[in-house]
């Protein structure tokens, strides 16, 4: 983000250097843009390379859902940047299923690796360079169905539900060396993604209403901008006083206590 400071512009996050996994499209990609602009130095990665990665970031191929694919990823990262000081976890995504018996196994353990485990292997690489710099600001990307879990989902939501506690343990672990852990939890988002994800809830054969998404009380989808935004708040200096928070970002979309 680029502000005005005594008439001259500065750029928040200049002299940072940033990893953001999932970011060739989507959140990801809006993500990798914000934190350019904040004048960020920006390695992220995808499974494929496409067309969509924002111009000025370093892209790196790499499967997070492997443990070997998080070890090249944070090696490859520092290799470019020589530290990550911002770390943001968006990759995940599942397939949704017909209940929670018709999810197999193999897709059980993919949804762990994927939205869960990908997170905590990378953490685990990178959090020790934070510590010797005894600074560092890490987000995880969750998702507003954690808080109304749909049968379809289970895999997801558990996953993604395991993902905010251990953001919650992580932050109190880390805040005496200056790292800051927090969660941005996203609601229905306007994505490729996200439309493919919806398609192929609405073709199952579920009981009535079981397939038929809230409404959303601001009356529209979110924008990828709209949790980029967050994001880089949750990054910046201005959020300097925030670990173990969850920003729900949802349009008012999901009922919590």
């Amino acid at each position: 983000m680029t502000t005005i400071e005594n008439g001259s512009v500065t750029r928040e996050l200049a002299g940072k250097r940033a990893l953001v996994t999932g970011g060739s499209s989507g959140i990801g990609a809006a993500v990798v843009r914000q934190l350019l602009d904040a004048g960020a130095e920006v390695v992220t990665t995808a499974r494929t390379a496409t067309s969509t990665v924002p111009e000025g970031a370093t892209f790196v191929e790499a499967d997070v859902r492997t443990r070997a694919g998080t070890q090249a990823l944070a090696e490859a990262a520092q290799e470019v940047l020589g530290g990550v000081d911002v770390l943001v976890h968006n990759a995940g995504g599942a397939r949704p299923h017909e209940g929670s018996a018709a999810i197999p196994d193999e897709e059980w353990q993919d949804a762990l690796d994927l939205n869960y485990l990908a997170s905590v292997r990378l953490d685990s690489l990178l959090v020790p360079g934070m510590r010797e710099r005894r600074s560092g600001m890490i987000v995880h990307v969750s998702s507003a169905a954690v808080l109304t879990p749909v049968a379809p989902f289970l895999h997801y939501t558990a996953a993604k539900a395991a993902l905010e506690n251990y953001s919650r343990g992580l932050a109190l672990e880390q805040a005496p060396f200056g790292i800051r852990v927090n969660t941005v939890t996203p609601g229905r988002v306007a994505t490729p993604g996200g439309e493919r994800t919806r398609e192929q809830w609405a073709r199952l054969d579920l009981a009535p209403g079981q397939n038929d998404a809230p409404t959303v009380p601001l009356g529209r989808d979110g924008q990828p901008e709209d949790i980029a935004h967050a994001v880089l708040f949750l990054v910046s200096g201005r959020a300097s006083w925030l670990t173990g928070s969850n920003l729900v970002v949802d349009g008012g979309e999901f009922p919590r206590g």
